[in-house]
């Protein structure tokens, strides 16, 4: 299965990497597999929840509760078993970015976050990777394709992260699900083009799809940018710290311990049956006590839903976890 004539066998050896699959990710994920890439690596660190069926379209209600980036590379491997797909139930953060990407073409976003784009950017800079931007709120989107050593990176778009509540949210704006459709679909065909030979397009193009506004900017290279001018990589050099992440479009914190390690689930749900309700599977752990509900990964990352207070959460994860 290829996109187009002539192209096919360039599309075969590829290797991209999509970090996170909800709505952009998913969408993206889709297209390159039906397109015939090589290797589609997926990474993302949530489970399926009943409302993101609104907006990310391979999933059903029959993958509620599963890890997203294992649902979805089942079903691609039906569409298109020459595709080699590789799910990663993973957080990525500042200890495994950079072996998320490693021997990758292309990187595409699907985060929901900018901490996030801007450790791919630190990523994709250091070693030499394309990566290609993309963003979906209300119902607008915008995505920038990123050539290290070419073109302007996130960081002379954004030199600093926003202030927290300058920008909005999928909680504060919501997503029409025609929106990252889009923006995705963008992305797909930047990432054809790169694996392919093809000069992609340049700057920063947005739209509102509810107004029928689409425009494009021309971005240049920042003088003195801290990642790709004077190669400062800040988001990759935070190893060593617990991380605790508020998860866009839900009442959940995800904790991950400073020392990412092997956890035995079974062993784990033997010291919770009796305090709550457990439901254990092959790569998640589900544990239900009172009105919350803690997610916990085989890495030792947790979910903790029912809350967006950072203390409570880290309470919790103590509690029942360790640490």
């Amino acid at each position: 299965i290829t996109v187009f004539d002539g192209h096919g066998r360039l599309l075969g050896k590829g290797r991209v990497a999509v970090v996170g699959c909800g709505a952009l990710g998913g969408a993206i994920s889709n297209n390159l597999v039906r397109a015939g890439v090589g290797e589609v690596r997926i990474a993302d660190r949530d489970i399926v929840e009943l409302n993101n069926l609104q907006r990310q379209q391979l999933f059903d209600e029959g993958d509620i509760g599963r890890p997203k980036a294992t649902a979805i590379a089942e079903k691609l491997a039906r569409i298109n078993s020459q595709v080699r797909v590789i799910p990663l139930v993973i957080d990525v953060n500042c200890s495994n970015a950079e072996e998320t990407i490693r021997g990758c073409d292309v990187v595409l976003d699907g985060t929901d976050n900018i901490d996030a784009r801007f450790l791919i950017n630190d990523a994709c800079i250091k070693h030499g990777i394309p990566w290609i931007y993309g963003g979906a709120i209300g119902t607008s989107g915008m995505t920038m394709t990123i050539i290290p050593g070419k073109t302007p990176c996130l960081r002379c778009l954004l030199p600093e992260l926003p202030k927290a509540g300058a920008m909005p949210t999928c909680d504060t704006a919501g997503v029409l699900n025609t929106a990252p459709a889009i923006v995705a679909s963008v992305q797909s065909t930047e990432a054809i083009k790169l694996l392919t030979g093809v000069t992609p397009a340049g700057g920063l193009f947005t739209f509102d799809v509810w107004r029928g506004r689409f425009e494009s900017y021309d971005i240049k290279r920042r003088d003195g940018c801290a990642c790709c001018g004077k190669r400062e990589f800040e988001f990759l050099d935070s190893t060593g710290k617990e991380i605790i992440t508020h998860l866009c479009g839900s009442d959940a914190v995800q904790i991950t311990p400073a020392r990412l390690g092997e956890i035995s689930l079974p062993a784990l749900a033997g010291k919770l049956r009796g305090l709550g309700e457990v439901e254990i599977g092959k790569v998640v752990l589900t544990f239900r006590i009172d009105e919350y509900e803690l997610t916990i990964f085989t890495d030792a990352r947790a979910i903790v839903k029912g809350t967006r207070d950072e203390k409570v959460a880290k309470s919790l994860y103590a509690k029942y976890i360790g640490c």
